[in-house]
């Protein structure tokens, strides 16, 4: 008898090929399964997995699968997929319009037990923009990945056992500062960029330990980080705004709709991460139930 994941994986081929998907997406641990299949099978779809970055693609998959790197923390099957699609959209990968076949299971489970249907820029709230090009020139894809990342391990691990709440503003850094100010003393300034860029690794537990000061932080397209503990001045009128939501989340669409960053926002209260793009939501990352 077949394996759950072969006739999972055989069912996704199927869907894919007849709706015109342009890759099927795995978000559950069977990469093993998917490079038992014969040549044609694998060449028949594209396969993009949803991976962490310690895991490597199995060899036999390149070079016609993509890997897609998460965070390295607990996320729920739904938050996978926003993620990926999130980056996938950043990176140029997917746009308006794909159809995209996703492939999900429970990770203690070690089978997929499901299949979706994705319809970009439709069933997501991910693309309420008309124009997603504005998305993706406002910031550098790898700037992207590395805030989503740091923001959501922020919002899973917290800082010292204490929750953490603050935002990442993305791009336009000229006019962003223009309409925000500073609330301490710029702990940035005077370094050379590429001390202070959110690409490098070495910098990772400064930005999670001045996560817990009040403010946002101020990142050029390029990663390089202008401020912290910066006071976004363009906060949006609260009565045209998603009831339930706080300040920081406010103030966050207020800059984008103002400039052409692009801003995250961790939840202190709920531990969700945020994106906002022209004053709109981009897309919400719901932290695991414990």
């Amino acid at each position: 008898m077949k394996s759950v994941n072969k006739t999972m994986i055989e069912a996704a081929v199927k869907l894919a090929k007849e709706v015109k998907a342009c890759c099927v997406l795995v978000c559950v641990d069977i990469h093993r399964e998917l490079a038992e299949l014969s040549e044609d099978e694998r060449k028949s779809v594209r396969f993009v997995l949803v991976m962490k970055e310690s895991e490597e693609l199995p060899e036999k998959l390149l070079p016609a699968a993509k890997k897609m790197e998460l965070p390295d923390v607990n996320l729920t099957r739904v938050g996978k997929i926003k993620i990926a699609i999130a980056k996938g959209i950043v990176s140029g990968l997917f746009k308006k319009g794909d159809k995209i076949v996703c492939l999900s299971g429970v990770p203690k489970f070690g089978y997929a037990d499901s299949i979706f249907f994705i319809d970009v820029g439709r069933e997501f709230e991910i693309l309420t923009s008309d124009d997603i090009s504005d998305v993706v020139d406002s910031v550098q894809p790898e700037v992207f990945n590395a805030a989503l990342n740091i923001a959501c391990e922020l919002a899973a691990q917290g800082r010292e056992t204490r929750k953490v709440g603050t935002i990442f503003v993305l791009g336009d850094d000229e006019k962003v500062m223009q309409f925000s100010r500073q609330m301490i003393i710029n702990p940035f300034k005077g370094y050379p960029e590429e001390q202070r860029n959110i690409l490098n690794p070495e910098l990772e537990e400064t930005i999670k330990e001045l996560s817990a000061i009040d403010g946002a932080f101020v990142i050029k397209t390029n990663g390089a980080i202008v401020t912290a503990g910066r006071h976004l001045s363009a906060a949006l009128d609260s009565k045209d705004f998603p009831s339930g939501l706080g300040s920081r989340h406010i103030a966050a669409a207020g800059i984008t709709n103002v400039t052409k960053a692009v801003a995250m926002v961790i939840s202190q209260s709920s531990g969700n991460v945020s994106i906002f793009k022209s004053g709109k939501l981009f897309v919400t990352i719901e932290k695991p139930v414990e």
